[in-house]
């Protein structure tokens, strides 16, 4: 993985922009705002998911909303907007981690805080997965599942490691 974040560094800089613009669409969708509806999962989502968007938005200086259905909320798209100023601002090698971390996570907001620092790769593995571990207390674990989610943990760590490394 290492050895392919640092062709990705290469690579990115004939395709910085087109990067960035598909980070910013990405971030609309962004799975930090798309809230589930049982109440326990919310109470987990709130102590784990809201600190992490509050942080993105005094970073990016947005106002990005969650919602608790499918729409997404108008106001998003503004603040999208903001988040291209800062994606524009980090080093290819940062876009190359955060653009690997936000495909692995399905999130731009949770790959910002993990290339930021704000969260390291076990706390940006366990915000990312929240909802599949609160699920796996209900129903039980899919071995499947948890060998895809192990060899996420260990991209998440990878792209840390690249990006404590000079």
């Amino acid at each position: 993985m290492i050895g392919d974040l640092k062709e990705a560094v290469k690579e990115l800089a004939n395709e910085r922009e087109e990067v960035i613009d598909k980070l910013v669409q990405f971030s609309l969708t962004d799975m930090l705002l798309f809230w589930g509806t049982e109440k326990e999962l919310i109470v987990r989502q709130e102590q784990v998911w809201g600190p992490l968007v509050a942080w993105a938005n005094q970073t990016f200086n947005a106002d990005f909303i969650n919602t608790y259905g499918l729409d997404v909320p108008k106001e998003n798209q503004n603040s999208a907007y903001r988040l291209k100023y800062f994606l524009e601002q980090l080093s290819d090698k940062e876009l190359a981690a955060f653009y690997a971390a936000a495909l692995t996570m399905r999130s731009v907001l949770l790959a910002a805080a993990l290339v930021k620092g704000r969260i390291n790769a076990k706390e940006a593995f366990d915000a990312a997965f929240l909802e599949e571990l609160w699920q796996n207390e209900s129903w039980g674990v899919d071995e499947e599942a948890a060998k895809r989610r192990e060899e996420m943990r260990e991209e998440l760590q990878q792209i840390e490691d690249f990006l404590k490394n000079d």
